[in-house]
């Protein structure tokens, strides 16, 4: 299974709910846990990113608070909050696609995991194969966005 497709995939769900396009699948055993997109419009609550979404169900589908066997797919890099609740999850790998020179905090801003002072340091991986796919539909959504002059 192709797990960046299907974060795409769940980006483009967010998007049909006014969210950013930002979606997130937690992978364990080569198979898809958990998945989330962003919640934020939605549900009117700042903390409900994809991978935080991600996180809550996948813990709770396992039944623990870590996920060390576990490997998170984001189609765009994830911001300080997501970057820091991932290494507490202690998921073992983050995957990817779109960086996010504004958002971002893996390399960009905050640059989260550049220091020693995190318990626990994922490997991070960046699937550039996905970016265009990823940074189109953010391009499309905020384009949307500007053109009918709506507040996020």
């Amino acid at each position: 299974m192709d797990f960046m497709n299907q974060a795409i995939c769940y980006a483009r769900r967010a998007a049909a709910h006014d969210d950013v396009p930002v979606g997130a699948v937690i992978v364990h055993d080569n198979k898809i846990i958990a998945r989330g997109e962003n919640l934020v419009q939605k549900h009117k609550n700042p903390t409900m990113h994809a991978e935080i979404v991600a996180i809550n169900r996948a813990c709770k589908k396992m039944g623990v608070k870590f996920l060390d066997d576990c490997d998170i797919y984001v189609s765009l890099e994830p911001c300080a909050m997501c970057a820091t609740a991932i290494s507490f999850a202690r998921i073992r790998r983050i995957f990817f696609a779109a960086t996010d020179v504004k958002g971002g905090a893996i390399t960009a801003n905050a640059r989260v995991f550049d220091t020693d002072k995190h318990l626990w340091h994922p490997e991070i991986i960046q699937m550039p194969e996905y970016a265009g796919a990823s940074a189109e539909l953010l391009r499309e959504f905020f384009r949307a966005r500007r053109a009918t002059k709506k507040d996020l």
